[in-house]
This record gives C-alpha cells, structure tokens and sequence, in this order.
C-alpha cells in the first residue's frame, strides 16, 4: 500500500516524490510505503486549512462537538482493528495498543462535551452601566507535530481540542507509524468532518516540519518529541513570533520508602519500566529507594523479569515488544555499555537480542543497573529503551533531591504508607505529574499532561489546560450608558 496526503478532503498522489517503506519493528515485514513531502505539500494543506477555518469557526462550538462525537464512536467501533496495525507499525504489545485507542475514544468524547462548555467569563466591571466578559476565540491553522511511540493517542490530544475550539489543523505525523494517521484520515472522512479542517502530510522534520513551523499562516505548533528538536522548534517558532507547545523528554523515577508495599512497588516499577520497552517519555527510567530495602527490591525485580516473555505485540502473551528500529537498538547498547564503564553493577539483562526468532526485529533484554551513583549518565540522560538505574538512598529528603535533580520534570511516583510522606513528596516532587503508590505512567485523558524544565515550555496536552494552546482569550467589554465612560479615569475614589 502506497499511502497518499490527505489535503482539503482528498487524497493527494504528487508524482516525482520519494517513498520509503514503513516496517514492522518485530519481523522487517514491509507493511507500506510514506511519501516524503515537501515545503509545496505543506504550503497546499496550509492553505486548505486557512480556507476552511473561516468558516468552520462560525460553526457553532456544540455542532462542531457533534464531529468528534462520531470520530468517537468511530474509533470505538474499529478499536480492535487499529490495534492491530499499531502494534504491526508501533511494535507495542496488543494489549496496550487497545488502551492507547482507548484514549483517542476517551479524547473525542472528552473534547466533544468542551463544545458545550468551553467557558469564559463574566465580571463586575468598575463603571455604571457597563458590562464586561471573556471568551476565548480560535486562533487560526494549528500545526501539530507527534511521535512515533503513541500514534494515535498524542494526535488526539492536540487535534480534538484544536478542532472543537474552531481552529484547522495540518498535521505531520511521524514517518515510523503513518499507519495510524491514514486511518484517522479514513475516519474524518466517513462523519463527513468538513474538507480542510483536518490535513495530514508525511514526511521528515527537516522538510515537513521546519516548513509547517516557518509557514506564516500556522499561527501554533504544538510539538512532542525530542528534546534536541523541540529546542530547534522553540527557536524557529520565536523567531516568527508563533505560539509553540512543546512536550519533550523525561528521566522519570519511582521513590521506594523503607514502609512501602515491594509487592506493589514491583509491579509498579516493572509495568513502567519495561511496558512499550521502555519507549513512552513517562517510562520509568530510576528506581531511588530507601537503603534498608534495596537488597529485597532488587531481588523481587530481577525475579520479576522471569515473567516478562519477549516478542511480536500480536501474540497475546508477549510483555514486552521491540523497539521501533535499528538506530533505537543502537543507542540504548550505547547507553548500556556507558552505564557498564562508569562502574554500575549490570543486574539484569544488557544486550540486543539478535538470535532466532528475535533476528528479523528489533529487540532488546529488559536491563537494570544497580550502585548508579546520581551524578553517572544513565541516570541523567533519557534512554528511551528497557533500561533502569537503581540509586540507594537513606532519607525521603535524599530521595526528592535526587528526583529532582535532573534536567527533565515530566513523572515522578512514591511508594509508601506514611501519609506525611506522600504530602511531603506531592508538595516537592518537582514533576508535572506525580503518582502515588503507583508507577510513572497511567495519564488520564480529563487532567493536564506535561512536566516542569527541560520537559516542555510550560503549556499542557489533555484536559481542559489544552484548550489554553489553541485559543486566545478575547476581554469584551460593553457600555451601555449611553456617553464615553473612561476606565479609571471616570471613577469615585
């Protein structure tokens, strides 16, 4: 299958563009071919989306829901069948491909009942006769730029807002996992979604992407990915004065306390850890606990990984899937080799499995380094792979600071029974989100997502907090005396 952009409703075949093939990452099964767009595809689908946007804003914002109500009940009903082509492009094992299509239900049905909501509001104004409000406005074409790792689900967070809010969107999925995005194509075009509110071009960063966020008429990029990218976006996107949202990288972290749960705690740690091999930016990355129970901790996670077999998502006994390609295999053997020569002591796992059936993909063991002192790279610098880093501490003060003290703030989870510990660490983990008494990763779709620093620039996917990325607040203010009332001028003190 030769996949096409899908611009202003139609399906675009441009002669003379390059194609590569999209791989399945557990066997090399060439599932399709992407087309490597170009700033013209862009320049067309922006295009479209400004035409459209003028009169898909007028749309009432409750007939405009009414859209991502059926895209929902859409992806309800091909739940199953989306799961499998993620797995097949994604790699991730089926069971969470279900609960990553889950989330897009979950979004459109969310975002669909902000159609009725989407609140300003109203205010005393100082001066007789005179009434004043606020409403937010759609801000134009939204650009969004996702990941590989959830194909389907960071998608909706950024496009069902955007749309419901009354803006058009021109996408540019990740050229790993266009599969998902076609299929969203399909669904916007069985509920009749108006031509031009959503767009879809593939293609690379450097050509798609840096040509959406110089486009004059894309007036927001909202960005996942990487942290060295999302610099390159932040900096482009201030130089042309756009609002850009940006969700980058996480060194997230367990804490284990010396009065927690190991039981729960293992289970916590080895589903954050290892589920979707370690590729999510919630993953958990560090296990920091207490130095009275890392000897018991470490025994029940290495006995633990005795569970988790390996291999194709499809096969419903498979834990952990592959990573998604060859230069992924790569880096984190890069980082596992580092972690070895600066002194860590290799538990569990460590190495690339290249032997029948593992041959054809990309597969790498569930690893974990203990004695990782805070100050070492693997337990500062995002992985991104099965790998974790133990780091033994003696205090819950120890612990926050060394959670805290990386570049990223994305995650952050603590395991324990003392509830004046928990209020302590929820107060001073300093992390967008923080778990208790569970791992790093489980986001709902109803509450902000997004983390402190070097995780992003502040702005948040899901929840309501979305809708601040793709609106502007607009302050009305309406006299009704009958002469020029002048505001703080034209007032008793």
């Amino acid at each position: 299958m030769q996949l096409k952009n899908y611009i202003d409703g139609k399906w675009i075949e441009i002669d003379g563009l390059q194609y590569i093939p999209v791989i399945n990452p557990a066997n090399g099964e060439h599932l399709a071919t992407v087309p490597l767009s170009t700033k013209h595809e862009v320049d067309k689908a922006v295009e479209a989306a400004k035409k459209a946007q003028k009169k898909w804003a007028l749309v009432p914002a409750p007939k405009r829901a009414e859209f991502l109500y059926e895209i929902g009940f859409k992806l309800k009903e091909k739940k199953e069948h989306l799961a499998q082509i993620l797995t097949k492009e994604m790699g991730k094992v089926i069971e969470e491909a279900r609960g990553e299509v889950q989330e897009g239900i979950d979004m459109a049905f969310y975002m669909a009942g902000e159609g009725r909501r989407l609140f300003g509001e109203t205010t005393p104004s100082e001066l007789a006769d005179k009434f004043a409000m606020s409403v937010r406005a759609p801000i134009g074409v939204v650009g969004l730029i996702t990941p590989w790792n959830f194909p389907i689900a960071i998608a909706t967070w950024k496009s069902f807002p955007a749309i419901v809010a009354g803006n058009t969107v021109v996408w540019k999925p990740s050229i790993e996992t266009p599969l998902m995005a076609y299929e969203m194509a399909k669904i916007f075009e069985e509920v009749g979604l108006p031509d031009g509110v959503a767009n879809i071009v593939f293609g690379t960063g450097p050509n798609v992407g840096s040509a959406m966020v110089e486009h004059p008429d894309i007036k927001v990029i909202s960005f996942t990915g990487s942290n060295a990218t999302g610099s390159k976006v932040a900096e482009l996107g201030g130089k042309h004065l756009k609002k850009v949202s940006l969700e980058m990288g996480g060194k997230n972290a367990v804490i284990v306390m010396d009065d927690a749960d190991l039981n729960l705690a293992v289970e916590g740690i080895i589903w954050s850890a290892f589920g979707t091999a370690g590729q999510r930016c919630t993953a958990c990355s560090r296990v920091i606990v207490h130095k009275d129970v890392k000897n018991e901790l470490e025994e029940m996670l290495v006995s633990a990984l005795s569970s988790l077999t390996i291999g194709d998502g499809l096969d419903p006994t498979v834990k952990v899937g592959p990573v998604i390609n060859k230069a992924a295999l790569e880096k984190i053997n890069h980082y596992v080799q580092i972690g070895k020569k600066e002194g860590a002591t290799l538990l569990a796992g460590g190495k690339a499995l290249t032997s029948p059936p593992f041959d054809k993909g990309y597969y790498f063991e569930p690893t974990i380094f203990t004695n990782v002192k805070n100050e070492m790279i693997i337990a500062q610098e995002e992985i991104f792979g099965p790998v974790v880093s133990i780091i033994e501490v003696a205090s819950l003060e120890e612990a926050i600071e060394v959670n805290n003290s990386v570049k990223f703030g994305l995650s952050s989870s603590i395991f324990s029974q003392d509830v004046n510990k928990i209020f302590k660490a929820q107060r001073d983990l300093d992390t967008g989100i923080v778990y208790v008494n569970a791992g790093t990763t489980g986001a709902e779709i109803h509450l902000p997502f997004g983390g402190t620093k070097g995780t992003g620039n502040g702005h948040r996917d899901s929840g309501q907090a979305a809708l601040d990325v793709y609106t502007e607040w607009k302050s009305i203010y309406v006299d009704y005396s009958g002469r020029l009332q002048r505001a703080q001028i034209d007032t008793e003190n």
